[in-house]
């Protein structure tokens, strides 16, 4: 298994709950993910805590085990990551006009259009 990019395997992850279409336990979205096993059981309960700890993935237990669910999928995963990077810099409005500035036309459309609703 080839390493993976920063917030990878988060998205990957919020990918197979949002697909699954109901709670999953970690064994479940590790068998998703990687039905050969080489992905470790406790990278991904590891992953899905902090995604819950972020408010990223809902949480209940069922029985023994925790089930996992995507409230916002994988969209809401990257918005809440932009939220937080955004959060962090003093200079908001240098951070968003360089944004804005490097979306194509019809990303910028699309922007805009949701700014008006």
């Amino acid at each position: 298994m080839s390493r993976r990019r920063p917030g990878q395997l988060e998205a990957e992850i919020m990918t197979v709950l949002g697909e699954a279409g109901r709670p999953l336990t970690p064994g479940e979205v590790r068998d998703r993910l990687d039905p050969s096993g080489e992905l470790s059981y406790s990278t991904v309960v590891t992953t899905l805590t902090r995604l819950h700890e972020k408010g990223s993935a809902s949480r209940h237990r069922a029985g023994r085990a925790f089930r996992y669910g995507a409230p916002d999928g994988p969209a809401g995963l990257i918005a809440d990551r932009m939220t937080r990077l955004l959060a962090v810099e003093a200079d908001r409005a240098s951070v968003l006009r360089r944004f804005v500035g490097n979306l194509d036309a019809d990303d910028e459309r699309l922007l805009r259009d949701l700014l008006s609703e």
